[in-house]
């Protein structure tokens, strides 16, 4: 009896993660990745992870589906790629039954790069690829095509986030879908310009404290982001990935291709980074020298 009671609790549990699957998705796939249990359960961290990367798909789809008109075959790089979670969950679901397309993984940890291939392998999915390098460095990668369709980053570390804008820059990417993490460059420019313009003022309360130097930061990294991308013609919406409750790295960036280049933005990036000291060290980085 305690058996019986046992093995229908567990049915339940297995029931009631399939309810919470995409149509369509592989529980292989979830399995392989870790985020099922073999028995087909799913812990409460396994939860949040498929909760996000389900949450970037809503915004992600629309954009392949318009990519895929015509009987296009977009192309998507995903930088920062890590274990790969968000490129195998977008093949299953959208690549996989569109029947054409290519995903690239960018990572520079070759032990996750090497699983990674090995994963696709198994699985089948032949449009797969990936990369062992840094983020940086794949816009100069020889044996890449010239144009990439999307650029998604899903939690890239600090400067990957910006360097993977360089690459969509660089490849002509139609949008770009990120996630920022890490945001630690900027803040070390305040730390040690202590921001020239407005060290005086009551507004150097913002980065007294090593806490608040971090969050003010990360804002600002991120504006900068935005403002780059629409100077270079794209329109830029930010909003939350999923509750605070489930990560604090929230932050959504999603950039579609206009070929409006706004003048504004350009110099409202540039009377940032010289508000804040940061122009001759970090213009560089966000396009100033373009």
């Amino acid at each position: 009896m305690t058996q019986r009671r046992a093995g229908a609790g567990q049915d339940a549990a297995r029931a009631a993660v399939l309810a919470e699957l995409r149509p369509g998705q592989s529980v292989a796939l979830l399995q392989e990745l870790h985020i099922l249990t073999r028995d087909g359960l799913m812990n409460q961290d396994s939860r949040r992870k498929l909760k996000q990367v389900y949450h970037l798909y809503q915004f992600i789809e629309p954009l392949l589906q318009e990519l895929a008109r015509d009987g296009h075959a977009p192309l998507l790089a995903d930088h920062g790629a890590g274990k790969s979670y968000l490129g195998f969950i977008l093949y299953d679901l959208f690549f996989k039954p569109l029947g054409r397309g290519e995903v690239t993984g960018i990572e520079w940890r070759a032990e996750l790069v090497q699983r990674s291939r090995e994963l696709a392998a198994r699985l089948g999915f032949a449009r797969m690829r990936f990369l062992d390098m840094a983020v940086a460095d794949a816009a100069a990668q020889a044996d890449l095509p010239e144009r990439f369709d999307l650029v998604t980053a899903l939690h890239a570390c600090d400067t990957a986030t910006d360097d993977a804008i360089t690459f969509g820059l660089a490849k002509q990417a139609q949008a770009m879908v990120l996630v920022p993490c890490c945001q630690a460059e900027v803040a070390r420019g305040l730390r040690q310009n202590k921001a020239f313009n407005l060290a005086r003022t009551p507004l150097a309360e913002l980065w007294r404290h090593p806490i608040h130097t971090r969050e003010i930061g990360s804002q600002i990294t991120n504006v900068l982001r935005c403002l780059r991308l629409e100077a270079s013609g794209y329109q830029v919406t930010v909003t939350e990935l999923v509750g605070w409750e489930h990560s604090l790295k929230n932050e959504l960036i999603i950039a579609r291709f206009t070929g409006q280049k706004k003048r504004s933005a350009r110099e409202r990036l540039t009377a940032i980074l010289d508000e804040f000291g940061l122009r001759q060290t970090l213009g560089a980085r966000f396009g100033l020298d373009a």
